[in-house]
């Protein structure tokens, strides 16, 4: 499937962000943790969640879709011996997200299969932090060569048992992980250097409400009473960050002005300043953020007058996600400056589809770009590329749209993997995106 985009086409009107794919992914593997029925609203329908949802119905899960967005889900009959089955492993590892039940099944069930997951192609993603992590508590490590994938489990007889630990990294996936499978295990679990995420919080007080004890929430120091069982419970998933950041440079690279409501806008931590950075004028307004339309985005400078540099970091930091949106807004800014992508070290690779728009980006090494905006001066051309992920898919659809001509964006399922209905969205605001 591929995207043809006609760019130009000025955008007015208004957006809301879909349910956060990260939190969606980690709320709805815990409905593992309980046999009771766990309601879950907000969720993405998008192709990320939808597939890990077929994964836990193959597991024995009871999934009722009770309107768009609104599933419950209750665990009360895992296939175990399907868990364990060359047809299951495979499947985890063609689907990132699976690494989500590795915890919940292990606490309850005693064992689980983890194989490398898959995902994007955005270099290294260790999976150590979680492994690490069910060790502390108490799981055995074995390599199972005809599944290709780490068994871990507990001796017979033996449960989890709470530790305290200090994470090599502040993993999001590692830190939830290791959360959900101290919930039942034996005993206080410490987890120093957690992730603090606003998902890593909203799964946290998911958990409380299904009668998990868990203190220090929001913190890089969590503490992880185990419980003997959990309930069900009713949850709400936050609205997507990274479409909330993705929606306001949109509207900066198009010169419009659009409201995107209903951010919730006290999670955004740094987001919105780190946008103002790059000249963007956004309001808030209640909980909606306005973005007027503005002739020029100035680049700021830092008070020495030295080039500007936007870095990803840990929460409360940028998150690395929204690195490629923002360095695509900055090639049609006024100024410079230095992006800095820590993490991952493939993710800018994509600036090479830039450069032959037009951009003006200077790929330093895979962690960093510098780019010289064209101040809309210059438009992109249009061309024709590849989505290689979620994250840098969404930027070239930016790019696209503002881009002079028609482009065509193809292996969309990338995209479609992170954002739901993207081109009726947008094409409502004014865009002109056809699916084909």
């Amino acid at each position: 499937m591929n995207f043809v985009i006609e760019g130009g086409h000025k955008l007015s009107g208004v957006i809301r962000p879909q349910g956060a794919k990260n939190e969606a992914l980690e709320v709805i593997s815990a409905c593992l943790l309980t046999d009771e029925q766990v309601t879950i609203s907000n969720v993405p329908e998008i192709l990320d969640v939808r597939n890990l949802i077929i994964l836990l119905e193959g597991m024995g899960v009871k999934v009722t879709r009770m309107e768009r967005g609104k599933y419950v889900f209750q665990a009360d009959d895992i296939d175990t011996d399907y868990v364990a089955s060359d047809d299951f492993v495979r499947k985890c590892a063609a689907l990132r997200g699976s690494v989500m039940v590795v915890g919940p099944l292990l606490a309850r069930f005693g064992q689980a299969y983890f194989p490398k997951p898959g995902g994007d192609k955005i270099g290294r993603r260790r999976v150590d932090t979680h492994i690490t992590g069910m060790l502390n508590l108490g799981a055995e490590l074995t390599y199972d060569e005809t599944k290709k994938a780490f068994f871990l489990h507990l001796p017979q007889g033996r449960h989890l048992e709470g530790q305290y630990m200090l994470l090599d990294e502040a993993s999001v996936t590692g830190t939830a992980n290791i959360i959900m499978a101290a919930t039942l295990a034996e005993g206080k679990t410490t987890i120093y250097n957690a992730a603090c995420e606003p998902y890593v919080q909203q799964l946290c007080r998911l958990l409380v409400s299904m009668g998990a004890k868990i203190d220090g929430i929001g913190s890089n120091l969590l503490t992880v009473t185990g419980v003997g069982k959990l309930h069900g419970a009713r949850h709400t998933i936050l609205p997507d960050m990274i479409e909330v950041g993705s929606f306001i440079g949109m509207a900066a690279l198009n010169r419009s002005s659009i409201t995107i409501k209903d951010v919730s806008y006290h999670n955004l931590g740094i987001i919105p300043e780190c946008f103002r950075r790059l000249g963007i004028n956004l309001e808030q307004r209640g909980d909606d953020i306005f973005i007027p339309e503005q002739e020029s985005y100035v680049i700021e400078s830092f008070l020495d007058g030295s080039i500007m540099t936007i870095s990803d970091a840990p929460w409360p930091g940028l998150t690395p996600d929204l690195l490629s949106v923002m360095l695509v807004v900055a090639t049609q800014c006024k100024g410079s400056v230095l992006i800095h992508q820590k993490m991952f070290e493939s993710r800018l690779f994509f600036v090479d589809r830039l450069i032959e728009m037009g951009a003006q980006i200077i790929l330093c090494d895979p962690h960093r770009a510098v780019v010289i905006g064209h101040d809309h001066n210059f438009r992109l051309k249009a061309g024709n590329m590849l989505s290689p992920d979620i994250r840098a898919g969404i930027a070239l659809l930016l790019a696209a749209m503002s881009a002079k001509g028609t482009s065509i964006i193809g292996n969309i399922e990338q995209i479609d993997r992170g954002y739901e209905d993207i081109d009726l969205r947008l094409n409502a605001l004014g865009a002109c995106i056809n699916r084909q």
